[in-house]
């Protein structure tokens, strides 16, 4: 295990229940988790995410495998034993103190002295903003303030990791944008390594250094956004992280011929057979009817604002979408209805794992 990692899990198994009729939550995952990085578990409800954050956070224990913090074993340590703190979706905090006493409660517990406990509590309350507020009970609060005290208590002991599990979902949309940049303020100046459970791939995407996408007990795939975006490793990374287009052929001269007869240039290509390629909406440029790579018929043009979602259909009736600009030069003036070319950039085409 390398100086520059905090968690280190290790075929870590989880099962529930026994015999023939135990499901594994989680089925040999191993991942490495750096010191001081916004780290990510992205996947649907029931992929494993929640499973694994708990075991780091010692709610769970493991079947089998072996989670390290620092290079020490962790594995079978309660919760009040791991430098560790957890940030609930529902902020569980006490409604009957104020700002000021649910941040010193941790502290307090730990048996700190009186000013020291008010120094950190006090400097908390400033880092999220919240200095203001101390008096004040926490039911007098709104969502957003609310889930800055939880965090305020969860960072005010100085944990070497902080689990957050999905504490923005009650949030509306306009808050929850705005928490998540403030979340990567928080962790960009404590320096605290942050682990993130999200369903959410905007949360995702905004925040994290690195992202482990997962799927049915598995990690499917760990990279920073950009990475996982545009190289994604199999269909079900390509179709979870944004949107995309899958197109199946047969593989030749470094090219997929489609069933329509059409042909798309894959760089670097050398399998032959079968194969599936990714292509993101945004990736696609629309011309004339002969000028591209494809023939397709605009069946419904959707605007939204920044953007304008053009979905398509070829010959054979596979759909595609196309994420045009608004308005995109040269691309305006669209029908339903109309016949146009679809020409693709050499390096937007991926070839993609089954």
């Amino acid at each position: 295990m390398g100086a520059d990692i905090a968690i280190s899990v290790q075929n870590v198994v989880k099962a529930f229940g026994q015999g023939a009729a135990a499901v594994r939550a989680l089925d040999d995952v191993s991942v490495d988790i750096r010191k001081g990085e916004f780290f990510t578990l992205l996947g649907p409800s029931g992929c494993g995410k929640t499973t694994l954050l708990r075991l780091i956070a010692g709610f769970e224990m493991p079947t089998g495998g072996v989670i390290l913090l620092d290079g020490a074993d962790i594995t079978n340590l309660p919760p009040n034993k791991r430098p560790v703190n957890t940030v609930f979706q529902s902020y569980a905090l006490f409604p009957h103190l104020t700002v000021a006493q649910n941040v010193a409660f941790g502290l307090q517990m730990l048996g700190q002295p009186a000013a020291k406990v008010k120094a950190r509590t006090d400097e908390m309350l400033a880092l999220v903003k919240l200095d203001t507020f101390a008096n004040r009970k926490v039911s007098q609060l709104s969502g957003g303030q609310q889930q800055r005290v939880a965090l305020a208590r969860a960072l005010a002991p100085a944990p070497k990791v902080l689990l957050l599990d999905e504490p923005l979902s009650a949030l509306d949309l306009k808050l929850r944008q705005a928490m998540q940049i403030e979340l990567k303020r928080l962790q960009t100046e404590t320096g605290i390594t942050f682990v993130f459970v999200t369903h959410d791939q905007e949360e995702a995407l905004t925040m994290s250094d690195r992202i482990a996408v997962m799927s049915n007990g598995n990690i499917q795939q760990v990279g920073t956004a950009k990475d996982i975006y545009i190289h994604p490793k199999n269909r079900f990374v390509a179709n979870f992280i944004g949107e995309s287009n899958f197109l199946t052929g047969e593989a030749a001269d470094g090219a997929l011929k489609l069933a329509t007869g059409e042909t798309i240039r894959v760089v670097g290509l050398k399998a032959g057979g079968k194969i599936t390629v990714v292509v993101r909406p945004e990736q696609l440029r629309l011309g004339a009817e002969n000028d591209g790579d494809l023939k397709a018929k605009v069946r419904t043009l959707v605007y939204f604002g920044t953007d304008t979602h053009c979905y398509l259909s070829l010959s054979d009736g596979t759909e595609i979408v196309a994420r045009l600009q608004s308005p995109a030069s040269g691309e305006a003036g669209l029908a339903e209805g109309q016949l146009v070319g679809i020409r693709f950039a050499d390096s937007s085409v991926q070839v993609v794992e089954d």
